[in-house]
């Protein structure tokens, strides 16, 4: 699996205009590329990369605590008698509200 980036607009933007100006470079010949082009990509990556890591974590842990909070709502759920079991269990389908949307952000950032 490949590392996980998250880039901003900014540098999105900043990627696409030196990738272009480093083939546009390139098609002049290999040694006309700027290195200058290299290491400010290899620098957005580099920022990328670990701001990645960083959402990652994030996300893996906000669905650990979804999931803590589902089973301390079924749990609450069980032993809840009454107007007290109705209440648990809006509470527990709330909690797996939260890790369906934990598990679907992190599916959607390919985790």
């Amino acid at each position: 699996m490949t590392e996980y980036r998250v880039y901003t607009p900014a540098e999105k933007r900043r990627r696409l205009w030196l990738t272009a100006r480093g083939a546009k470079q390139a098609i002049a010949g290999v040694d006309a590329v700027n290195a200058g082009i290299n290491r400010e990509l290899d620098q957005i990556e580099e920022r990328a990369a670990d701001r990645g890591a960083h959402e990652a974590a994030a996300l893996i842990a906000q669905n650990e605590t979804a999931k803590n909070e589902l089973a301390a709502a079924r749990a609450a759920e069980r032993a809840a008698h009454g107007d007290d079991r109705r209440t648990a269990k809006q509470a527990r389908q709330k909690a797996e509200d939260r890790v369906r949307d934990t598990e679907r952000a992190i599916r959607r950032a390919g985790l």
